[in-house]
């Protein structure tokens, strides 16, 4: 519980607090007035809510529906004149994320914290910082694949990042389950929409970085879209960044005055052998580390993970252990065809991640390579190119494009702007089942590959704005290789 004078405190100090509108309305109780609950769902609230405003798509019918369910105040950035005070900011975002880390008690202060950005690997270095610190410590983690709070029970994030109200929930519910340390996967969204605002980071770093996530509804360019990813650099305590990113230069003479340390070629923590089950580390972590991702760039994540748990206190042997035992559902997941041939079933949903996912298949398959490949709807746009362009260097690469979350566009239209961008015909199967059914009905040898890319283990596709339920990349794999 919370007095409102105290959210009106943290407001005046953040200079986001305007007035308080209708305050002497029949439901105006003054600034003693205590709340029990944070909502920013107008469905959920009650006599004891304080009820946060938010989004373009927002309605004064909403509030009207709350008020029936006996709300008494909101805040927001907007007047809605309805019957009940309205606690104006300028920043409806900012609010949220400072009030809810107050409401919470501060959970974040008894959370060791660790953030990782990128483009990609952001997942994959999430599952591998919670193996290692599972062996010496309590973790919790959000991640966009499955979160736990308790270490035990996991569940599917809506976003890579939460609502800050979700978020300092979270952290206060792993505190009340005894964990020690928080991993995260903080997206640039995160830091656009302020979900984050005011937190900081015991240890971030930052993977990668390339063009991604431009469009209307997400970053209007490459330079928005890179700016907000370096949020995490100047909200975190200590740093670990990616020498052979692109931008290293600029971001390493930024953060010189910063506690960090690097990896990759030139930097003090660097793979020097590397095998497909196995790598050796030179530098602080310097030792023989056995991995069950295939390819170098997650050999790249776990080195990151490794140097950021170290950082938080994870001995060598801790870092080995959840190296070692670290899978990720979806990712780099190998599947056996019935001819011998290989199956590799992966999240890669960008140009940059593609190309390295067919490099890797490319280095220990030498055959015939096949591809089933899809582009999301009404977001990353700019990926339908990049993956025209990109299957240009791959002439004889047998591809299928398929849906991939769709959402509001039709997904045979996404494959035609993919396949416009191609020197060759593609085939196109909209639904996506028959598309891995028909690539798997091939004749295959040995040594040839078959990538599905995209969707992962991801148990849903997304249609018309609803998350429809899809048995996931590896289970329809499964099924169509079971079925006589």
């Amino acid at each position: 519980m919370m007095k409102l004078e105290t959210a009106l405190q943290i407001l005046q100090a953040d200079h986001n607090f305007r007035a308080i509108v209708n305050q002497d309305t029949f439901y105006y109780q003054g600034q003693d007035w205590i709340f029990q609950e944070l909502s920013y769902d107008s469905r959920q609230v009650s006599e004891q809510t304080l009820f946060f405003a938010k989004g373009q798509q927002f309605k004064a019918e909403y509030l009207e529906t709350a008020i029936q369910q006996g709300l008494r105040y909101y805040v927001s950035e907007i007047d809605y004149q309805v019957s009940i005070p309205v606690i104006l900011v300028n920043n409806i975002k900012q609010a949220m994320s400072l009030i809810a880390m107050e409401f919470y008690q501060h959970p974040e202060k008894k959370l060791k914290l660790l953030a990782f950005t990128g483009t990609k690997g952001k997942t994959t270095a999430a599952y591998f910082a919670f193996n290692i610190l599972k062996q010496e410590w309590k973790p919790a983690m959000l991640s966009t694949m499955n979160s736990t709070l308790d270490g035990v029970h996991f569940f599917k994030s809506q976003l890579t990042t939460p609502e800050s109200l979700d978020l300092f929930a979270m952290m206060a519910e792993a505190v009340a389950h005894g964990r020690t340390h928080f991993i995260m996967e903080v997206s640039s969204q995160a830091y656009l929409v302020k979900r984050v605002y005011g937190l900081t980071f015991d240890v971030g770093v930052f993977l990668n970085i390339s063009p991604d996530h431009i469009g209307p509804i997400e970053h209007p360019s490459y330079e928005d879209y890179f700016y907000h990813k370096r949020q995490l650099l100047a909200n975190s305590r200590f740093l670990i960044l990616n020498q052979q990113m692109d931008h290293s230069d600029f971001l390493l003479e930024s953060i010189q005055d910063q506690p960090h340390t690097t990896y990759g070629l030139g930097s003090p923590n660097t793979i020097e052998e590397s095998a497909a089950f196995h790598f050796k580390v030179r530098g602080p972590l310097a030792g023989d580390y056995d991995i069950q991702l295939i390819g170098d760039f997650n050999q790249e994540n776990a080195l990151a993970a490794g140097l950021a748990c170290q950082q938080l206190g994870a001995s060598q042997a801790a870092i080995q252990a959840g190296i070692a035992q670290t899978k990720v559902d979806g990712r780099m997941e190998v599947l056996t065809h019935p001819s011998g041939a290989k199956i590799f079933i992966d999240y890669a949903h960008n140009g940059d991640s593609l190309k390295k996912l067919i490099d890797t298949v490319a280095h220990y398959q030498k055959g015939k390579l096949a591809l089933i490949l899809g582009a999301t709807g009404n977001k990353g746009e700019s990926r339908r190119k990049d993956f025209g362009l990109l299957l240009n260097d791959y002439p004889d690469l047998d591809v299928i494009l398929t849906a991939d979350d769709p959402n509001y566009e039709d997904p045979v239209a996404i494959s035609q702007e993919i396949a416009s961008y191609l020197h060759r015909p593609v085939t196109i199967i909209a639904d996506r089942e028959t598309a891995i059914q028909e690539i798997l009905s091939h004749q295959y040898q040995n040594e040839d590959a078959i990538i599905i890319a995209g969707k992962g283990a991801d148990a849903f596709q997304i249609v018309q704005g609803e998350k429809i339920p899809y048995p996931g990349d590896p289970q329809v794999v499964i099924q169509a290789l079971e079925q006589p």
